[in-house]
């Protein structure tokens, strides 16, 4: 209940710049669209493969933790874990307003080598959205997005305009973008201003 009222009163990082990510939202056959979410839920996990330490974090989140570079395991939309490294992962819960799987993992791991770590406050989480989305991303971004190499369903380590962040792409057209919260300020002014061209007309 604690950890509930205290998310009532937290600011995201990016807060001041709701209303100008709202006005520079684009429609139309070149969309895009910038929101910031609520302060999702995010626990930094450390475990050996195959150990019985990761298999007691397993337990508790009822999905295998990712296995390889790229791979996301969980739902999007729900509980769900990003690979970082062999042994390093990030668990994130865009729904969880208690923040009650934070202490499960936590106490799962009692005894055991690894850890698990409430990192909410240390990234923000953009989801950039539309048409136009991955374009504008390829401006700033050096990993290569074209489908093939990046579908749905993986998440990257990488940079946007030389600032490291953690990209997942979640569907086709939405991405979330984790830049550390110190620089929340500049990913979200870049991006607003690299929406600027998408609402004049196409040029042919």
């Amino acid at each position: 209940m604690a950890n509930a009222q205290l998310k009532e009163f937290r600011v995201t990082p990016a807060a001041h710049l709701a209303g100008e990510m709202e006005a520079a939202r684009v429609s139309g056959m070149r969309s895009v669209q910038l929101t910031e979410l609520d302060s999702p839920l995010q626990v930094g996990l450390r475990a050996k493969p195959g150990s019985e330490s990761a298999r007691a974090l397993e337990s508790v989140l009822g999905f295998a933790l990712p296995s390889r570079v790229g791979e996301v395991t969980g739902r999007s939309d729900a509980s769900h874990v990003l690979w970082l490294s062999p042994d390093e992962f990030l668990y994130v819960d865009p729904s969880d307003t208690t923040q009650a799987a934070a202490a499960d993992l936590e106490a799962s791991l009692e005894g055991l080598p690894g850890h698990a770590v409430d990192l909410s406050a240390n990234r923000t989480v953009f989801e950039l959205s539309g048409r136009a989305s991955e374009e504008l991303l390829e401006k700033g971004c050096n990993a290569d997005l074209h489908p093939r190499e990046f579908p749905a369903g993986r998440a990257v380590a990488t940079q946007l305009a030389h600032v490291p962040i953690l990209l997942h792409r979640v569907e086709q057209n939405v991405w979330r973008l984790y830049p550390r919260a110190s620089f929340a300020d500049f990913v979200a002014r870049w991006i607003i201003d690299a929406m600027a061209e998408y609402r004049q007309s196409e040029v042919f």
